[in-house]
């Protein structure tokens, strides 16, 4: 069994699109492995694949690249994966099966207090993030790339609570296909709209806004 590093928090006929979705992400990262998979939540939302078959380990280990993987094993020094739960005035702490608090001054995403960072790169509830295990935890530095990498272009529209294709679905309804590059998947329920040059990303956010149920934050350039 691998458990993956992302939530399904949604209740209802959301969790079952939701689920659904994961399940198509799922099989398409398997592709021709000779496996059976059955997945099911655990009681804290993470996704738990149970794996059988020939090529069961080959299966399990591509779902941890691909998620990230939830352990209760830690080692210091090594890269892990969990996802935003909270933040104060000092720390964001995420969620990787146990609490990881992450201080400010191990970001290295610039000033600002958490709250300042979090709506600066877009880092909206829930998001998968990848930090390193450590007596003080930090952003790895591929997570670190990522955000800074977030902050250029022509900006984005990062959000939770959806499916990739229910947000490609709302831009669409709303009008907006040709205002975007492409939806890209951070986790289950969180993505990151990319806007195409010359939109205008809080002007996109109050279009899409008002028919997602979800927490949208803007990245701007």
């Amino acid at each position: 069994m691998v458990v993956l590093a992302t939530k399904v928090y949604v209740d209802g006929d959301a969790r079952e699109r939701a689920l659904t979705s994961l399940g198509a992400q799922v099989d398409n990262a398997l592709g021709d492995l000779e496996v059976d998979y059955e997945i099911g939540l655990r009681h804290d939302d993470f996704p738990a694949v149970t794996i059988e078959g020939p090529d069961a380990v080959v299966a399990r280990n591509v779902l941890a690249e691909e998620w990230g993987q939830i352990t209760t094993d830690f080692e210091a020094g090594r890269e892990y994966v969990g996802t935003l739960e909270s933040w104060d005035e000092d720390s964001i702490t995420l969620d990787a099966g146990r609490e990881v608090e992450i201080a400010t001054t191990e970001f290295g995403l610039g000033p600002g207090t958490p709250e300042q960072i979090r709506t600066r790169y877009g880092l909206v509830q829930h998001l998968p993030m990848r930090f390193v295990y450590d007596e003080r935890p930090r952003l790895a530095d591929a997570e670190r790339d990522r955000l800074y990498e977030w902050s250029r272009g022509d900006g984005r529209v990062n959000y939770n609570s959806a499916t990739r294709s229910e947000v490609r679905a709302t831009v669409n309804r709303a009008g907006h296909a040709e205002d975007v590059v492409t939806i890209e998947r951070c986790g289950a329920l969180e993505g990151s709209v990319v806007c195409r040059e010359g939109t205008d990303p809080p002007g996109l956010l109050a279009s899409i806004g008002r028919h997602l149920r979800a927490e949208l934050l803007c990245v701007l350039p």
